[in-house]
């Protein structure tokens, strides 16, 4: 897969992890997109790295799915934690 290919992915990524995450985000719509492209990034790199489970080069994927998505929530909560309190 290409960049471009990595960064719809991790757009879907971000939406879903919304989805599944809901509440109200620092960053808003904006910051939630920003975090599921780098949730699809670290949870490939983490995949390949630790898991030893290399990305697929094939867009649908499931395993390539559940890296970016996995990443996208591990990413959005670490959000949450660090900048939560700043809507208030």
């Amino acid at each position: 897969m290409g960049i471009i290919s990595w960064i719809i992915l991790g757009l879907l990524a971000g939406v879903i992890a919304k989805i599944l995450l809901p509440g109200r985000d620092p960053g808003g719509l904006i910051g939630t997109t920003l975090i599921g492209i780098a949730g699809a990034f670290v949870g490939g790199w983490l995949s390949a790295k630790i898991f030893d489970r290399p990305v697929q080069n094939e867009f649908f994927d499931a395993a390539t799915w559940g890296a970016a998505i996995g990443g996208s929530l591990v990413l959005l909560i670490l959000y949450r934690l660090l900048f939560g309190n700043s809507r208030d």
